[in-house]
This record gives structure tokens, C-alpha cells and sequence, in this order.
């Protein structure tokens, strides 16, 4: 992995950005769950960190700059080299403007979109506020190490088992993935409002509101993309092509990043491996999540996964691999 990584730079790009609206009025994203006041940004930068990555892009708000500084982002500079891009409402290309009304965030398609010309190297796309386990970033990393920029593009993501990804206390959106004989990703279709019936069915919505029949075994995107700079010439075009279709009623339309891969896919412009992992998905999307998420915390740091000061375990990781000195 060492060898790799001198070879070959590669970075962790966290959404960080959301307003956490069903989550209350707290910033989600910087919720303590761990022993030493840790949250889960810390334990997915730990992972990722292990798993050879080397620079920490932080997508945050303008608003909450100052407050995710402290609370993480000044910590994580010690460790990592770090930059700051910023989701904002009105970051739109050349020609177009906010619509009057408009208060909801872009959309995921439009967080990735305000790395461009910060990113040089393959970076991972992660949300904030959740947990993806170890395996995930070490299978992204390894392939982000071995596949060069090609036409078409290829990109990875990982695979998560629909019942691994569930909330206890509501219903949840994901991307439901096809993948084809060669382990490829065919299509991942939005589906909403999915949840665990009292008969241990799970039920959800597509797009029209229709509900669909689904299984613990199926595989979703967790928003966890391994991906190229390739990436942001048809992430710009396809923003374009969004914003000029957009109508008046539509003022919480959203600009996804697994909208824009399905279409890549069936354009034949990218090829995108699914890498399947059997680690448990959780993360802060009710309030009433935070215990169950600092139980799981608690379950990992007793099974030996992470240490009880999980700061002194990453000083001393870098310092030994990295040859850094903090």
C-alpha cells in the first residue's frame, strides 16, 4: 500500500454541506458518538487515511465554516493535507441565477461540481454523515490505484446490501443497482421512502410515488463514488442541461450525482465497478439515530476496530507510515 501511494496521490472528497432539515436544528455532520467526543467524519478520515488515501476535500457551507473548523477541520489538518470548497446556492455557471424561492440545496451532482480545478488526482465521494466501514475504502482505493483516466471512464463505487443501510426510526432514500455479468453497474434507480414493514418485508417508492417491493439483499449506492477529474467535464454539462430544463414548479429539484452516473452508463461515456461489501452502513439521519449510532461505535471499538483515543491511534499511524511528524 505504501508503494502505491508514492505512486499515485488520491483524496477523500466529504459532502459536508447538507442542511439536515428531517435531523432538526443541530448540524448533524459534527454530532459527538464516539468516547472523546468524536464524530463519524472522524472514523470514515481514519479509514480512509489507513486505507492510503492522502488529502481531505471538505465541501461545507459558507454559514458553518467557522464552527466545522473547530470542531474538525483544524484537527484533521495536522493529519492530512486539507482544502475547503464551498457549496453555496447561488455557485451557478456563467448565464444562470438563482431562482427567486429557491432554498434547497443543489444536489449532490452540484457539491461534486465545486471541486473542479482543486482536484487533480482519483478521490473517493463520501457523505458526512455516514459510516461505510473499512472494506469499502480499501477496495476504492486499490482500485483507484490501478485504473488510469480511459475512454470510456472508469469509476467504481461501493455496494452495500440494502439491509445494511436501513434506519430503525423512518424511512430513507437510495439508489437500487443493477449490475451486469461483468460486475459492472447497469443502472441505479432513486427509490424513496424505503422501509422495513412490521412483516419483515421492505417496501418503497419510485419516482411517481408507486410503491415497489424490494429485498435486505439488493444492492444500493450509498453515495460512495471512486472516481477520476474526468468526472467534471460531463458533471458541468450535465448541470447546464439540468438548469435549462428545470421549471417554474420545480424549486426542490436536485442536480444527483447517481442520476448523472446512470446516464453516463446507458451513453456509454463511463463503466463503473460495483465492489461489494458486507460491512453495516450507519449514520445520523433522525434524531432519534445518534444512540443506535454510538452503540455501534461502542460495538466496534470492543470488537478491536478502533481504538478508545482514536486521535493518539491516527498521530500514531501517520507518523509511522507517512513519515509525517505532528
Amino acid at each position: 500500500m505504501e508503494g502505491r501511494e508514492k505512486m499515485r496521490d488520491t483524496a477523500v472528497v466529504i459532502m459536508a454541506a447538507g442542511i439536515g432539515s428531517r435531523y432538526g436544528n443541530g448540524i448533524k455532520q459534527l454530532e459527538p458518538v464516539g468516547p472523546n467526543g468524536e464524530i463519524i467524519m472522524d472514523y470514515s478520515i481514519f479509514d480512509a487515511l489507513e486505507a492510503g488515501f492522502n488529502k481531505i476535500v471538505f465541501i461545507i457551507r459558507k454559514d458553518i465554516e467557522k464552527e466545522f473548523k473547530e470542531a474538525i477541520g483544524k484537527r484533521i489538518e495536522k493529519l492530512a493535507p486539507v482544502e475547503y470548497v464551498f457549496q453555496e446556492l447561488d455557485n451557478l455557471p456563467e448565464g444562470f441565477f438563482l431562482p427567486e424561492g429557491r432554498v434547497k440545496p443543489w444536489g449532490t451532482g452540484q457539491a461534486v461540481l465545486v471541486c473542479k480545478g482543486i482536484l487533480k488526482e482519483p478521490f473517493v465521494v463520501i457523505n458526512a454523515d455516514d459510516y461505510y466501514g473499512k472494506e469499502a475504502f480499501i477496495k476504492i482505493h486499490d482500485y483507484l490505484v490501478t485504473h488510469e483516466e480511459s475512454i470510456p471512464l472508469s469509476f467504481c463505487m461501493a455496494g452495500f446490501m440494502l439491509g445494511n443501510t436501513l434506519s430503525p426510526n423512518g424511512d430513507v432514500t437510495r439508489g437500487i443497482c443493477s449490475i451486469d455479468e461483468a460486475g459492472n453497474l447497469s443502472s441505479v434507480t432513486e427509490t424513496f421512502h424505503i422501509k422495513k414493514q412490521a412483516d419483515g418485508t421492505v417496501k418503497g417508492e419510485d419516482e411517481s410515488g408507486k410503491q415497489i417491493n424490494l429485498s435486505d439483499d439488493n444492492l444500493v449506492s450509498m453515495n460512495m463514488w471512486g472516481v477520476t477529474p474526468g468526472l467534471f467535464t460531463d458533471l458541468e454539462a450535465g448541470f447546464i442541461q439540468f438548469l435549462k430544463s428545470m421549471n417554474d414548479g420545480e424549486k426542490k429539484k436536485e442536480y444527483l450525482l447517481p442520476v448523472l452516473m446512470d446516464d453516463l452508463i446507458k451513453r456509454g461515456k463511463a463503466k463503473v465497478a460495483v465492489l461489494k461489501t458486507s460491512d453495516k452502513w450507519f449514520g445520523v439521519t433522525y434524531q432519534e439515530d445518534k444512540e443506535e449510532v454510538k452503540n455501534q461505535i461502542t460495538r466496534l471499538i470492543e470488537e478491536g476496530k478502533y481504538s478508545v483515543d482514536l486521535y493518539q491511534t491516527v498521530r500514531w499511524f501517520w507518523n509511522n507510515r507517512a513519515g509525517g511528524t505532528l
